[in-house]
Formats: structure tokens, C-alpha cells, sequence
């Protein structure tokens, strides 16, 4: 039988409770149960005036509808409005009933550059939001994964300048130097003078990704390296990678443990290789006391591998092909004798100490006379000297070592744990959250939008665990209230 009456009760008039709209198994229901919002008044407190000016909106309430906007990968603030509108179980969330009118979509944005703008208010949220994660003992952080995800920038690719680069300071740079030093004093060499800081890299010279920019003169001098900037978004660097499509991008750098959770992040221009940006994260990871860092091969450099094995922490990383061209002899087909500190090529021949360079590299050489004639030459070096040169770093035995842990039993299948922790957060921030663009222009947004992302997605996942436990926050607190109940008891029995 047909049914017509789809419009019937359109205009009924009924009476109900807006907790009995919202499902009892809704994610923002969930995740109301799995935090108390509370601590937000303590981070913004210092922001509104005690006794003077207008009522505000509620804080909670602000910082709640970008959280709405990141978890359900809305598009813009203006759309994140119209769905708050509509939507009852948003209008549950952010306490409104469905007669209240909803905020401006320009209201946050004006709240964020009077207040929170040049904070780490959102970093905080964050962190707020882990140390909840971990009070309930479901973070691990003896191992820790490594990486960064880039997201294309709200900047035209075609909208572009040209501006002057400078060689960007190494955050090693100062302990390589005394490194060089003295590994160019204890072969008897004279110390490499230091390079003048004024001068700006010419064309032939290191820069291109990971430079900072200078000001921009009327007039580019000739010869002098330049980088591509968008006029859009100066901060944010110029992209390309393999085939994927150049544009301006930010480059998120991310780590997570084996389970999943995010523990840390930032936020620099897409241009900046991940090397180089290492050691803003690592300084915040540091603090977490980690056993193993796996990290991709762009963090496989000895810088790293010194920093993380002299804080006593074993680096994994992949392995890496031979970058010698193909026919030619292979790096390690050269064995360095550690006692006399030179290199024995396969033709028994020895390559001796050179020099220093000012990376960090000795020089070993062979000697041209005896390479003329030897069996291997074609295949060895196209010096038109006949000179074979193999370089080694000053701090390649970190490399050696961090090979060594890479053949150790086991780490191979922790590093295959990648895919499934790292990879997969990029991959779900990406497809669900709308980390793959940015509509906001600088760094500051784009720290705010990383945080906020990654603080939904360790809300979300903390939300279904305590569901799945039958846990809530009074059931947390009864949990610690047992635990510190034990140990009281096992204090007392110790001391008798």
C-alpha cells in the first residue's frame, strides 16, 4: 500500500529534550564522554578581561566549532556554520539548543587574530589531549615513527617572484666544526677559515631546498641564487618531488608510536628536507625518553645518527641503494682499514688520507701513476688523472652503527610497522579530516589546523577505546582512585 503523507508534519509542534536527539553511540557524544572541556578556561584565561567589556562567547564553545570543522573534514568555517545550523547533534556539542542562533562563521577567525594569535594555545590543546591518552596507559613510547606529509598551500603556483637565497644554518653546525677542526689538527692540517656569512650563495653554490630568504632588492644581482616565492603565501616553499605536481606546500613533520597515537608535530615550508627540520621535533620527542626512533631514508644522514646514538637512542633506518653510477665500483667495495686510517681499493691498492672538507668529509686518494695501468680502471674512476677519491664522514661510524641495528633481529619487522602507524595516520588525516589542502594562509594557521587535526584524531581514537571499555570520565577517575588505594596498601606492607 502507498504512503502520502512525506509532508504531514512538517509544521507539528512537538516537545523534546535535545539529549534524546543525539544517539547514544554519536562520536561527538563519545568524545564528550571521554574529556572534560574544563581545562580550556584555564588556557585562555588570561585573555578576557575579569571586569571589564561585553559577555563573551564561551570558550569551549569557540574552540569546539574548528574542532567540528577538523573532525568531519569540513571544508571551510563558512560550510563548518551552515552544518552547525542544521545539524543536531553539532548543536548538542557546542551546548545550544535549536532555537539559539549560531555564532558568525568570522567569529573565530577575528577571536583567533585578537587573542590567540603568536600562542601556543592549540599546541597545548594537543598536549592536553595526549596526557589524557596516556593517563589512561594506552601510549607507548619506547618506539617512536618518524615522517613528513606535505599539504598544498593556499597560494596560486602561478603567482610567484623570484627573491635571493641564503644558505640556511644547520642545526649541527656549530659541533661539525669542532669536529672538523679537530679531525683536520690530529692529520696536521691548518684550520679551514671561516666563511663569510655576507656573501649570498652564487648559482654553482649549496641552496635551493631549505634556504632561508633574504629581503628583496630592486634588483637581483647576476649570478646569485635565487628561490621561487609566493606572493600569495611568502611562507610557505616550493614543492616537487618526482611526478607529483609542483605547487607551494607546507611540509607537516609527524611522529606517532607504535599503537597510533600522534605525540608530536611541525610545521615548516614545503622546500625544507626533513633533515634539516629534524631537531625542532626531536627536541619535543626527547622529553617522551625513547628507546628507537624509525625514521624513512631522508633522515638517514650522520648528523642524526650522531644526535640520536649520543642521547642513547638507536636509530632504525631503512636501507639505502648505492649511489654510484651503474658498471662503476660500489663504495663499499673499498675496505677502510681503521688502524692506518686509509681505504684498500680491490686491486690491493691504497688510497691515503687528502684532507678535510669543510662538510665534513676526509678525503682518501689513490695514486694516478699506479691506476693507469690497473684491470679495474674503467670500472673504478673517469678522473683524467686516474685519481680514484672515496670520502668518509667524520662521524661515519654512527652510520656503521646504525647499520648494525638495522641487521639486528627483529628491527626489520619494526620497521615495517611504518605503514601501519605513520603512513596510516597521514593517509586518514588526508582522506578524512581535510589535511590534504590548507585554506589559510601562513605558518601560525597552519599550526593551528595541524594541532586541532591531530588532537581530533587522538580524541576520536581515545573516544572508542573507553566506549569499547565501558569507560567515562568517572569511571577514569574511580580507575586512579583504585590504583592509588593499591598503592597505598603495598607502601604500607613494604615498610613493615
Amino acid at each position: 500500500m502507498m504512503t502520502k503523507n512525506a509532508d504531514k508534519k512538517r509544521e507539528q509542534m512537538m516537545m523534546f529534550s535535545m539529549d534524546d536527539m543525539v544517539p547514544q553511540n554519536h562520536m561527538l557524544r563519545l568524545i564528550d564522554k571521554a574529556i572534560n572541556w574544563n581545562f580550556i578556561y584555564d588556557l585562555v584565561e588570561e585573555k578576557y578581561c575579569l571586569d571589564n567589556g561585553r559577555p563573551s562567547m564561551d570558550p569551549v564553545m569557540l574552540i569546539k566549532i574548528p574542532f567540528i570543522q577538523y573532525l568531519y573534514g569540513i571544508k571551510s568555517m563558512r560550510q563548518t556554520i551552515k552544518e552547525i545550523e542544521v545539524n543536531v547533534a553539532y548543536r548538542w556539542f557546542l551546548g545550544l539548543d535549536m532555537l539559539d542562533p549560531v555564532p558568525h562563521f568570522s567569529t573565530f577567525g577575528k577571536n583567533y587574530t585578537r587573542r590567540f594569535k603568536d600562542t601556543d594555545l592549540f599546541e597545548q590543546i594537543f598536549s592536553k589531549i595526549l596526557e589524557d591518552c596516556m593517563k589512561y596507559k594506552l601510549v607507548n613510547t619506547d618506539q617512536i615513527f618518524v615522517d613528513a606529509t606535505h599539504i598544498k598551500a593556499c597560494a596560486n603556483s602561478k603567482k610567484m617572484r623570484k627573491r635571493i637565497a641564503r644558505e640556511q644554518a644547520l642545526w649541527y653546525e656549530e659541533e661539525l666544526n669542532k669536529e672538523i677542526e679537530k679531525d683536520r689538527l690530529a692529520h696536521g692540517k691548518r684550520p679551514l677559515k671561516k666563511k663569510d656569512d655576507n656573501q649570498p650563495p652564487t648559482s654553482g653554490g649549496a641552496g635551493g631546498a631549505g634556504t632561508a630568504p633574504l629581503s628583496e632588492p630592486e634588483e637581483i644581482p647576476e649570478g646569485v641564487k635565487t628561490q621561487k616565492c609566493s606572493t600569495s603565501d611568502p611562507e610557505s616553499g616550493w614543492f616537487r618531488k618526482g611526478e607529483h605536481k609542483h605547487v607551494f606546500a607546507y611540509a607537516v613533520e609527524t611522529a606517532c608510536d607504535k599503537h597510533g597515537w600522534i605525540l608530536g608535530y611541525t610545521v615548516h615550508p614545503g622546500n625544507e628536507h626533513d633533515s634539516r627540520t629534524f631537531k625542532t621535533l626531536y627536541d619535543k620527542l626527547n622529553k617522551l625518553n625513547p628507546q628507537m626512533i624509525v625514521a624513512d631514508a631522508g633522515y638517514k644522514t650522520p648528523a642524526i645518527a650522531h644526535r640520536l646514538l649520543e642521547d642513547g637512542i638507536k636509530p632504525l633506518f631503512p636501507y639505502s641503494c648505492p649511489k654510484t653510477k651503474d658498471g662503476f665500483l660500489k663504495k663499499h667495495e673499498f675496505a677502510y682499514d681503521e688502524y692506518y686510517d686509509c681505504y684498500i681499493c680491490p686491486a690491493s691498492q691504497i688510497l691515503t688520507y687528502s684532507t678535510t672538507n669543510r662538510n665534513g668529509y676526509k678525503e682518501y686518494k689513490s695514486c694516478g701513476e699506479k691506476c693507469a695501468g690497473c684491470q679495474y680502471l674503467s670500472q673504478c674512476t673517469e678522473s683524467k688523472d686516474h685519481v680514484k677519491l672515496v670520502t668518509r664522514h667524520v662521524w661515519e661510524e654512527y652510520m656503521e652503527a646504525a647499520e648494525d641495528i638495522r641487521h639486528t633481529i627483529g628491527n626489520r619487522q619494526i620497521y615495517q610497522l611504518r605503514k601501519e602507524t605513520i603512513e596510516r595516520i597521514f593517509g586518514t588525516a588526508k582522506e578524512q579530516h581535510g589535511f590534504r589542502y590548507t585554506q589559510y594562509t601562513g605558518k601560525a594557521r597552519m599550526e593551528m589546523k595541524a594541532g586541532l587535526t591531530f588532537a581530533c584524531m587522538n580524541l576520536k581514537k581515545l573516544a572508542k577505546i573507553l566506549e569499547k571499555r565501558g569507560w567515562n570520565t568517572a569511571g577514569f577517575l574511580a580507575f586512579l582512585r583504585k590504583i592509588k588505594k593499591e598503592l597505598i596498601i603495598s607502601e604500607k606492607w613494604c615498610w613493615a
